[in-house]
């Protein structure tokens, strides 16, 4: 059943939340934003489409969201985002697959396949090719296999290049760097052995059948020595390149759950926080760009990225005198700043910036009982407040791990609990009886 859980009214607008039940409660799917001049058809119908996709968003939810992912496959920004809501669904989106995935996203049972049209420097024809070859003699099982089976013509080097990189190919071969230093010596194996056969020269294994039923003529293919693979950063950044996104892993992926306490606004919904809002962020640099003001100080304007988007920011000259030496290309920072509204986009202004491996956290741990004790919450309260430090360097934010019978909740406490020496924060801690300790950030997760 649907139905509409709350309404609340925006000056001239009303936003309808739109639920689901589930276990004899109603879930919140979707919202819809009416106007009070609105055409009252057009409000019928808006209404209509968001009573339907919440229906099926609660019962098919891996469908839903692959279709969702295909509609909208050519706006990176919306995919990265909705890539972040499956996560938080539980739905894993899985990376390309040469064996298994088609044209477009497609549902599991409890995971969304990558498309091959999702791949760049993969054209339609290419993909077509490698599909007919797949469902006319089964599955690929080496990269000698794949290229004897395509038209080198239609899948050229630089297509194959792009399905070893972005991780197509795994699943016949886990090193990438090994591929790519077979591919030259294999395509030339593979359009000698098409030129045999295109003048009645088969080698053995071809008279003896067809190339399915011989899969041993496929060892003869020549291997490059063996050599590692491409360090795990590397190989994110090539599957970045071709597929937009992170999609076998992400470099902020390892500490997400921290990133969700200390940094509760992500930037995909950075458009929705007012001018001015002071934000923090755990984010990746992924691009740089050095400015130099007409007074000659340095400055800079930087991409951004989290789990969820990316967003630009500006790092001006007063601040970057004092982190310029962070604001480099890939590095993982946790950041400080304002919302800035210009030209109907929203931008950081960055205050202040740490590499992730050295943040650290001033970790509480409270039974649920003392934390719902109003005498024990103004204790800590002011111990904290008298080890706070000076308010500009107060940097350490305080987390209260809250444990109960059968759960367990981290809640960051507000930022004028930060403190500035976490050691002697702790140490004060300790002393009034509370358990307190230091940790760095990427363990804390």
């Amino acid at each position: 059943m649907v139905r509409i859980i709350s309404r609340k009214s925006l000056g001239t607008q009303w936003v309808y939340d739109i639920g689901v039940e589930r276990d004899h409660n109603f879930v919140l799917q979707n919202s819809l934003i009416a106007s009070n001049c609105f055409n009252k058809s057009h409000s019928t119908a808006y209404g209509y489409v968001t009573f339907q996709t919440a229906y099926l968003k609660a019962n098919y939810p891996v469908e839903y969201m692959a279709a969702l992912l295909t509609a909208n496959s050519d706006d990176q920004d919306k995919v990265q985002k909705y890539i972040s809501s499956c996560t938080m669904m539980g739905i894993t989106v899985e990376p390309p697959d040469i064996n298994r995935s088609g044209v477009d996203f497609t549902p599991l049972e409890r995971s969304i396949l990558f498309g091959l049209s999702a791949v760049r420097n993969v054209g339609a024809g290419a993909i077509d090719n490698i599909l007919q070859a797949r469902e006319a003699d089964g599955p690929f099982k080496s990269l000698g296999d794949l290229c004897s089976r395509i038209d080198p013509r239609t899948v050229n080097r630089r297509a194959l290049e792009a399905l070893i990189q972005c991780g197509a190919m795994d699943c016949i071969e886990t090193n990438r760097r090994q591929l790519m230093n077979d591919l030259d010596l294999v395509l030339e194996w593979a359009q000698s052995r098409a030129k045999d056969r295109a003048i009645g020269q088969g080698n053995l294994f071809d008279m003896m059948g067809s190339v399915s039923e011989a899969p041993g003529s496929f060892e003869a293919a020549p291997k490059s020595p063996t050599v590692e693979d491409f360090p795990q950063q590397e190989r994110l950044k090539l599957e970045k390149e071709l597929l937009g996104f992170y999609v076998s892993d992400h470099p902020l992926k390892n500490i997400r759950e921290a990133a969700r306490i200390l940094a509760p606004i992500n930037l995909s919904s950075l458009e929705e926080q007012p001018e001015g809002t002071s934000i923090s962020a755990i984010a990746m640099l992924t691009g740089v760009k050095p400015v130099v003001t007409k007074k000659g100080d340095r400055m800079a304007i930087i991409q951004l990225e989290d789990l969820t988007g990316h967003s630009e920011a500006v790092v001006f000259p007063r601040t970057y005198e004092r982190i310029g030496s962070l604001i480099v290309q890939d590095a993982r920072l946790m950041i400080w700043g304002k919302v800035d509204k210009r030209d109907e986009r929203s931008q950081l202004i960055v205050e202040d910036a740490e590499p992730v491996e050295d943040v650290q956290l001033v970790m509480v741990e409270l039974d649920a009982q003392i934390a719902g004790d109003i005498v024990q919450q103004n204790t800590l309260r002011e111990v904290i407040l008298k080890n706070r430090g000076d308010e500009d360097q107060c940097k350490t934010p305080v987390v209260a791990i809250v444990a109960g019978a059968h759960r367990r909740e981290l809640v960051r406490l507000g930022n004028q609990f930060r403190v500035q020496d976490y050691q002697a924060a702790v140490a004060a801690l300790n002393r009034a009886g509370f358990r307190a300790r230091s940790t760095v950030l990427t363990s804390a997760s």
